[in-house]
């Protein structure tokens, strides 16, 4: 994103100012996260030891030391742990036995076998040991049990109501007051996790509205999106309710990490013109200021060309003037977009166009477009991409919402390039957006009075 002169002068600046946050603000790059970053890097101060796991035995071990009587201090100090953590295992111990220990995936071993001089001689007291170890044993069977069946439960960390679920299993065995005691859990707070447990959902209506508008989303759009569907549906939940419904539903937006881009970037071929929107990406009415750029789609079937698409974005309310889709990021997809784009002005519209470095936006042909037209050419600054963030917002949406998370195998790119020229489409004139009322682009003009 950042060149490495870029990179040079934040660190130069802070060094001279020293302090990131001022840097920062002079420059108006990167972000404070980024340049704390590059100052670990440069100083060798980016890595740090890697965080060991002690498996629930070992833990268990050190926290029957504690409740002995033995020093934390000294404890910690023989297992190489911390003394904070070493409390944190005795205090998990004594309310949840081993199994409170245990993370996902752990197997408890079993432990040496007692020395037989060590045993008290009482034969009460060593039914006493028994009958504590086979509580022990069988809550933690139990609750491996319950990880089993539902992988999202934190063994470490269980829930009332899934302590419930614990006890209800093992009263059988066991009496209610061993069990809520050896789980931390009130009896009266296991009652109510019960009874809870067993009442009918009155969230049902809306959790299965949840899922049904998630899923008409293509599972792109959030909470904020899906609560707004429900309100129109008649449906009242809040924000926050949705937000939960939608974790227990396992409604998770697939957002996955970004490619390495493809770059237009051709070399110095013409002279640039200066950077007029200076990342201020608002316009007060249609066809004052576009912004254009091309990405691309790669096909996961070998032998399928790649696809690119190049938008001209409308800074008024995001709509896009235009878009032409190829197989071939050459002048022409570039041009093609421009041209159309321009075929809806009305007389005496001269809008700014925004553009990166591209080779594209600086060959003679694009250059006499914007001439013939009248249009003000723009361009970012070299390499940096936040000089044309609206765009590139755009893109994402589009990837995250169309592209990410779908299984493109066997489409091929007339297909594919049929499938996007449809969610442009829809994009334009269906997709709701918060900043715009909820409205869609063509939706929110046509409320202004405006031609769509």
């Amino acid at each position: 994103m950042f060149t490495p002169e870029e990179r040079e002068a934040a660190l130069g600046l802070y060094d001279r100012l020293g302090s990131v946050p001022a840097a920062v603000a002079e420059l108006g790059y990167p972000s404070e996260r980024c340049l704390y970053g590059w100052i670990a890097r440069r100083d060798g101060a980016c890595t740090r030891p890697r965080a060991v796991r002690y498996p629930a035995q070992e833990k268990a071990a050190a926290a029957r030391r504690v409740l002995s009587g033995e020093s934390c201090a000294a404890v910690a100090a023989d297992v190489g742990a911390s003394a904070s953590a070493v409390l944190r295992w005795r205090d998990a111990y004594a309310e949840g036995g081993i199994g409170a220990l245990m993370a996902k995936g752990d197997v408890v071993a079993p432990g040496p076998r007692a020395d037989a001089g060590a045993l008290p001689d009482d034969a009460g007291e060593l039914k006493r040991m028994v009958l504590e170890l086979q509580l022990e044993n069988d809550l933690m069977r139990q609750v491996v049990e319950l990880v089993k069946k539902d992988p999202c439960v934190d063994p470490t960390r269980l829930s009332n109501r899934e302590k419930a679920q614990v006890i209800d299993a093992m009263r059988g065995t066991y009496s209610l007051s061993c069990l809520a005691s050896r789980l931390g859990i009130a009896a009266s707070s296991y009652h109510y996790a019960r009874a809870a447990a067993a009442a009918p959902d009155k969230w049902a209506e809306a959790r299965a509205a949840v899922v049904e508008e998630f899923e008409g989303a293509g599972r792109s759009r959030g909470y904020r999106y899906v609560h707004r569907r429900l309100a129109e549906r008649g449906i009242a939940c809040g924000e926050r309710k949705v937000r939960e419904l939608m974790a227990e539903e396992g409604c998770v937006v697939v957002y996955l990490r970004r490619p390495k881009r493809w770059s237009s970037y051709a070399g110095e071929v013409s002279e640039a013109p200066p950077n007029l929107v200076e990342r201020s990406f608002r316009a007060e009415a249609p066809n004052r200021l576009w912004l254009t750029d091309i990405t691309e789609f790669a096909l996961p079937d070998a032998g399928e060309p790649k696809v690119y698409l190049s938008p001209v974005v409308d800074c008024f309310d995001g709509m896009l003037a235009s878009w032409s889709i190829g197989t071939s990021p050459n002048a022409e997809l570039a041009n093609s977009s421009l041209e159309r784009a321009c075929e809806g002005l009305a007389d005496g519209e001269a809008p700014v166009v925004h553009s990166d470095r591209g080779g594209h936006y600086r060959w003679p042909g694009w250059i006499s477009i914007c001439e013939e037209r009248g249009l003000t050419r723009s361009m970012s600054r070299k390499g940096c991409s936040p000089d044309n963030a609206a765009c590139e917002g755009f893109f994402g949406r589009l990837k995250n919402e169309f592209f990410h998370g779908r299984d493109w195998r066997g489409v091929g790119a007339e297909e594919f390039m049929r499938r996007l020229d449809a969610w442009l489409r829809y994009y334009n004139e269906v997709r709701i957006k918060e900043s715009l009322g909820w409205m869609s682009p063509k939706r929110y003009r046509e409320s202004l009075g405006l031609a769509a």
